[in-house]
């Protein structure tokens, strides 16, 4: 989702998400493992589901009526008695767990406030399941909330396919948080998280969370839609247009998408449809309101060469980009990702538009294909497309800025020092803070990846990333399998720093404690573990860079400075000696360590 400086963190954070190859499969594949990553993936496995859906929207009530077609791979080891779905829709009820949670936590997001306390029977959102089989026999099911539970006729045994049926109806809600009808710049449609959702099982179990307003987990596969609706509506989302047809006021259009875990349509009378067609890439798509005004539609227009070279930059930088067209669509209420497609609020400055579609492209990667459970592991979703789009806007706008993500930095040092941080490890919907819950995800996330190129170094940070897709494209990594990744190409043990920055609030904290003659003595007053690098100017004008392995790495990180004595963890203070009489001393003159007090960084004799 969206990205912002640290200034405007309090009240808009959350108001957002090699060279391309000369094909894109019609249908993707799960990208070859190398061979740096062959063991980490041997034992893994992941559900598979099919969708094949028949939707009759009425734009004038704005409710639908569905039937549901679901084949369901059981490829655990495990025997299921139950499943779960999502009815994501049913949180924009009064009452709702969603509802309630942002009238009663200390700094609710105002695009929610207690609008959905105040919605009308005719504004809700709803799901309602009339019937269920599994493999044509009726089943019991309760509607708890957001979520269906659903008691099997028999257990799934592994390796089982079963067929569940479904006869449902729905009502839009009034545009609220990311889905909903006639949002605030007048999208009629931004259907997302729109029908029963499969719920998640995994290595951990069931992940069938109540919607209360953060992000999702899906089900890997494939969907076969048809969707009929007024005939003058434009429809843009997830998957490829196979057909479409007239049947008098209304048209029926038919989508595919391949090997995806979401589906996502928009749809309003009074889109613009452009497209673009990148040379060895994806048909670009562009969906905005005819109705912005002369500037806005321009900037519509601006935008679609450099969302070529945004998707062309990703796919060198990360992985190529697998599908046959992408969509960048006005609608929801700030910007969020989805398969294939990204709603974003179109009523932008030309800079904030491009910014945050190259941070809800960058999503495409970071969660879309490397696929985290984004309630739990929030950070890597939103950390590392901060990351990644930051660099992007740095490099394709040539600003040139040594460390895109100083504003992360900025944002994490206020969070640590305010007394309100929690672990990464805290599931989304648990922060005790909305403010806190965002500097984690999108500042805190951002510096993990950054400071883990001081690390390990640059040139290896991004063989890491690149290799991260390689192995896990099309699946469910976790925080490990991304540190895995990083300790097989850098050679370095990396759990304890996934353990310290993600899993507890410890803080780093280096100074100078004293320089004396050619002694220079440093003290560790943070309980987080670091390499460090150390500058060390002498009093004949010249100046000696220093690098400290920490003890636990087992190994150093590719360096030109002179490396001294391994610093093992537990003691507090470090002691070298220099050849030279020393004048000032300075740990880390990059910043790309996220000391917390950088008043006792530097020293002058």
């Amino acid at each position: 989702m969206k990205r912002f400086s640290i200034l405007a963190f309090s009240l808009v954070l959350f108001i957002s998400c090699s060279s391309m190859q000369s094909t894109i499969p019609n249908t993707p594949n799960t990208p070859k493992t190398p061979n740096i990553a062959t063991n980490a993936t041997a034992t893994y496995w992941q559900q598979h589901v099919d969708y094949n859906m028949e939707i009759d929207m009425d734009v004038n009530t704005y409710q639908y009526k569905g039937k549901q077609e679901l084949v369901y791979t059981n490829n655990s080891p495990d025997v299921l008695n139950k499943v779960f779905y999502h009815l994501y829709f049913n949180a924009f009820q009064p009452g709702s767990e969603m509802d309630v949670r942002s009238r009663t936590i200390a700094d609710p997001d105002p695009r929610v406030g207690d609008r959905i306390s105040k919605l009308k029977p005719n504004e809700i959102g709803y799901i309602k399941v009339n019937s269920l089989k599994q493999n044509g026999k009726a089943i019991n099911h309760q509607t708890v909330g957001t979520v269906l539970e659903v008691d099997l006729v028999t257990p799934i045994q592994p390796g089982e396919r079963v067929t569940f049926t479904m006869d449902f109806d729905a009502q839009v809600p009034l545009q609220i948080r990311r889905s909903g009808r006639n949002n605030k710049e007048g999208v009629a449609l931004s259907m997302t998280q729109w029908y029963p959702k499969l719920a998640e099982y995994d290595f951990e179990g069931w992940h069938a969370d109540p919607y209360i307003g953060r992000e999702f987990h899906g089900v890997w596969g494939d969907f076969d839609v048809k969707l009929t609706i007024d005939k003058n509506y434009v429809v843009g989302g997830t998957g490829y247009l196979e057909s479409e047809k007239e049947n008098g006021s209304k048209k029926t259009l038919h989508f595919t998408a391949p090997n995806v875990h979401d589906f996502t349509w928009a749809a309003d009378p009074d889109y613009i449809h452009d497209t673009l067609q990148m040379p060895n890439g994806p048909l670009l798509n562009f969906y905005y309101k005819s109705t912005l005004d002369k500037e806005k539609l321009e900037h519509w227009k601006n935008l679609q060469p450099k969302a070529a070279e945004i998707i062309e930059y990703f796919s060198t930088h990360i992985g190529n980009y697998p599908y046959k067209q992408y969509s960048v669509i006005q609608g929801g209420d700030g910007g969020m990702e989805y398969a294939m497609c990204t709603l974003i609020t179109g009523n932008r400055s030309f800079g904030s538009l491009v910014g945050v579609t190259a941070h809800e492209m960058a999503h495409t990667w970071f969660q879309f294909l490397l696929a985290t459970n984004e309630a739990k592991h929030e950070w890597i979703d939103e950390g590392f497309t901060s990351y990644i789009s930051g660099w992007v806007m740095n490099d394709i706008f040539s600003r040139n800025n040594p460390n895109p993500s100083l504003n992360a930095y900025k944002g994490y040092y206020y969070l640590a020092n305010s007394g309100k941080e929690q672990p990464l490890t805290t599931h989304a919907d648990r922060y005790r803070y909305n403010e806190a819950y965002g500097i984690s995800a999108y500042s805190k996330g951002q510096v993990f990846l950054a400071q883990l190129g001081y690390v390990i170094g640059k040139e290896n940070l991004k063989k890491t990333i690149k290799a991260y897709f390689d192995a896990w494209a099309f699946k469910h990594p976790t925080p490990n399998d991304f540190i895995r990744v990083a300790e097989k190409v850098s050679g370095l043990e990396l759990d304890w720093y996934l353990t310290d920055f993600a899993q507890t609030t410890n803080t780093i904290d280096y100074a100078v404690k004293s320089v004396e003659g050619k002694t220079v003595v440093l003290e560790r007053k943070g309980l987080m573990p670091m390499p460090i690098d150390v500058t060390v100017s002498y009093a004949d004008g010249s100046s000696e860079d220093f690098y400290i392995p920490l003890q636990m790495m087992r190994g150093e990180k590719p360096t030109t400075a002179t490396l001294i004595k391994d610093w093992a963890w537990a003691y507090p203070t470090y002691t070298f000696q220099t050849k030279k009489e020393v004048k000032r001393v300075h740990i880390d003159p990059t910043g790309y360590m996220a000391d917390v007090d950088q008043t006792n960084n530097k020293l002058d004799k």
